[in-house]
């Protein structure tokens, strides 16, 4: 059986069921239960890589609390419940704490709450008005420091809160460890609280030592910039960093930590409350949390606690929850210990936002553009509250850097309203089957191959015709900036597609009276008394107005991947049909400003695709064909040649489009960004960070009126 959950570690009982390990006896289910607790514990306090998440550990416990509190003549001393911790590493010399290091009791919710302050309460009346304190509950590593005579001279770990590791070399290079107490942040002679407790001969203090989740952020991209592996979360890297046996690697890690409680104390006294505690603490010069709150009654402990459910990010750190302390320290210290659990304070535990699950497969979702998004598949699991079945995986050079794998068991993530994603696999918890991905070959949409660009993290499916982009085509193809035929909103787009009457945006141009009224539903009436008729007879007559749009709209609608507005205006002017835009070379095409090799490309595999020259054949067939007529226009006299102007905002008579072919139309070339080579910004009512990015640039900023007068107008 052991050898089985070291095999597969993260087999849950339902799974172990399956596989016939189980007796049908609840004795069996305690006794798995108890190897598989340990294992984990193992993996987390000494290995420092665990597979599964803290709720799943969470849920495990609860379970085996139970089976303990039915019978609790099977309790053994290796009960995960008897214990704080795991067992130190053999790796570092042994400390052997002054007091028992110990974990807390969990609450999920506030009836769990409540229901730990009535126990308590039936113990001992005076909780009552022991009053509260409250403070986060930091997922870090616990580690114990030791002062004699106010000089820091020993730091351990937890271990299994009987005997940690020394790992002292490393906690110096904390730099928010005090070497020496106090530090001089305050007058030992005039402070009222340390003139209250003078500095005890022998202090030990316990805290949590954590990363920063704005410095755990910015480590993993400096790791990812140097091409080295980055990390799974703020926990795991501090752990693993403080039990280096190269004190220099860790004084790389941006560490800190947090102090809360004394450990134990000689030749002094210390404060009788929490709240005083904390005070103390920070006067002698440890950081102590500023998010620490005192309550005089439970309910009002308890209504602070769940408004950091979703303030947590505010912290700045990573905190599964809040503790709820009894401020008293006395009564707290004499409520006692259930099992490894002090009766004195319970964890508040939030929802998990961090938590392992299987990931089933990678599928692919195809966008407007062709732009092929891979997505992870999931075992349902709750994540804040939320049951999980899909994740993002942002792209396949997300995959490949983070060598996820079809089968694995992966750490996935969320955030408040935040899209779960994956951020990464759990490699330990492999049996060896799984095998790395590789993207796709062909669309899974429309079975064509697939296209991927050098020094490009998106993969495409540039078949016109496909299927899974074909309504948002057509949606972008009908759209103002395009071939604007107004009325054919997204709902009859979408009702002519399923009735097969639309299969590409050239069978706009053949359809009839009944094809539209048998899409129109009363959504698309601006009022329930117009006629379906009228609403038909618009649209068709929309349809039609949109043949004589210019060729530069056409070359936009098409939704060449990189061609926007200005790119297609600037290849209308080079290639006045598509016939001679679709003969192009790529080297000729790379000679036009703004077109880069990429661009260049993809116009070139647009027209080389048997799909979209059916769909231009149908267009030429229905005169949508549009022809520039090629003008000797005398650039060198009109007053813009050879600059470019950049609009920004509304203009007072001008409309966006009316500005571009006003610059056009006076020899300037109307630009979509802003950048060094932009001759003037035309500034507008309710500009975006064109205007910000120009005044840093130091483009000129003219209004309509300026442009005018550049005109000569």
């Amino acid at each position: 059986m052991a050898k089985l959950i070291e095999q597969r570690p993260t087999l849950s009982i339902i799974e172990l069921w399956e596989y016939n390990i189980l007796m049908d006896n609840d004795q069996s289910t305690y006794e798995q239960l108890k190897q598989e607790l340990n294992f984990h514990s193992y993996r987390y306090h000494v290995l420092d890589a665990p597979i599964i998440s803290d709720l799943e550990y969470d849920r495990k416990l609860a379970e085996i609390r139970r089976l303990e509190g039915q019978h609790p003549e099977w309790v053994t001393p290796d009960s995960p419940t008897q214990r704080a911790g795991a067992a130190p590493s053999e790796r570092f010399e042994k400390v052997r704490h002054p007091r028992p290091i110990l974990s807390l009791a969990n609450a999920f919710g506030a009836a769990d709450a409540s229901a730990w302050y009535e126990r308590i309460m039936k113990l001992d009346e005076r909780v009552q008005n022991a009053g509260f304190v409250v403070e986060p509950k930091i997922d870090g590593l616990s580690v114990v420091l030791h002062y004699r005579a106010g000089y820091f001279v020993q730091g351990a770990t937890r271990g299994d809160g009987e005997i940690g590791e020394d790992i002292s070399s490393n906690l110096r290079t904390v730099k928010s460890i005090p070497l020496r107490i106090p530090v001089g942040l305050h007058d030992t002679q005039t402070d009222p609280i340390l003139q209250l407790y003078p500095l005890p001969d022998y202090l030990v203090v316990r805290g949590e030592a954590f990363i920063p989740n704005k410095e755990f952020s910015e480590l993993n991209r400096h790791l990812e910039e140097a091409g080295e592996k980055t990390y799974l979360n703020p926990r795991n890297t501090a752990a693993g960093s403080l039990r280096q046996l190269d004190p220099g690697l860790t004084a790389q890690r941006p560490i800190t930590l947090l102090c809360y409680q004394i450990v134990y104390a000689e030749g002094g006294r210390t404060p009788a409350t929490q709240w005083e505690l904390l005070a103390w603490l920070r006067a002698l010069g440890f950081p102590v949390t500023d998010a620490a709150r005192r309550f005089e009654v439970v309910g009002e402990a308890i209504a602070y606690t769940e408004t950091w459910d979703k303030r947590r990010d505010e912290l700045g750190y990573e905190a599964d929850g809040m503790v709820i302390k009894l401020d008293d320290l006395r009564i707290a210290e004499e409520l006692g210990f259930v099992g490894k659990d002090p009766r004195g304070a319970i964890a508040f535990k939030f929802p998990a936002r961090e938590v392992t699950t299987k990931l089933s497969e990678i599928g692919v979702a195809v966008g407007r553009t062709g732009v092929l998004t891979p997505f992870a598949v999931l075992e349902p699991v709750e994540v804040g509250g939320v049951i999980v079945e899909r994740a993002t995986l942002h792209n396949f050079d997300y995959i490949a850097e983070k060598d996820i794998r079809p089968g694995d068991r992966v750490l996935i993530k969320r955030a408040g309203e935040v899209i779960p994603y994956v951020i990464g696999p759990v490699q330990d918890a492999r049996d060896g089957s799984e095998q790395p991905y590789s993207p796709p070959e062909l669309c899974p949409a429309c079975g064509q191959a697939v296209e991927h660009f050098e020094n490009e993290v998106a993969w495409y499916c540039v078949n016109a015709a496909c299927p899974a982009q074909i309504i948002r085509n057509v949606e972008h193809f009908v759209s103002k900036g395009c071939m604007d035929i107004s009325g054919l909103g997204i709902k009859i787009v979408e009702k002519l597609i399923e009735s097969g009457v639309v299969r590409d945006v050239a069978d706009i141009y053949t359809l009839g009276r009944e094809d539209i009224l048998t899409a129109i539903t009363r959504k698309d009436r601006k009022t329930k008394s117009e006629p379906p008729g009228k609403i038909a007879d618009n649209l068709l007559a929309a349809v039609e107005q949109s043949k004589s749009q210019p060729l530069n709209r056409l070359i936009t609608a098409l939704g060449m991947r990189g061609v926007g507005e200005v790119s297609a205006r600037d290849l209308a002017a080079h290639y006045p049909s598509l016939d001679l835009l679709s003969g192009a070379s790529l080297e000729d095409l790379q000679t036009i400003d703004g077109i880069g090799p990429n661009i260049a490309a993809a116009i070139l595999d647009w027209f080389h695709r048997e799909s979209n020259l059916l769909v231009l054949q149908k267009l030429k067939r229905v005169g949508v064909w549009p022809k520039e007529e090629i003008k000797e226009r005398g650039l060198a006299n009109l007053p813009l040649n050879g600059m470019t102007l950049v609009v920004t905002g509304t203009l007072p008579a001008l409309s966006r489009d009316q500005a571009r072919e006003y610059i056009e139309a006076h020899g300037g070339k109307a630009g979509d960004s802003v950048s060094k080579k932009t001759n003037y910004l035309v500034l507008g009512e309710n500009p975006g960070s064109k205007y910000d990015k120009a005044l840093a640039l130091g483009v000129p900023v003219i209004d309509e009126t300026g442009l005018r007068r550049l005109c000569g107008d």
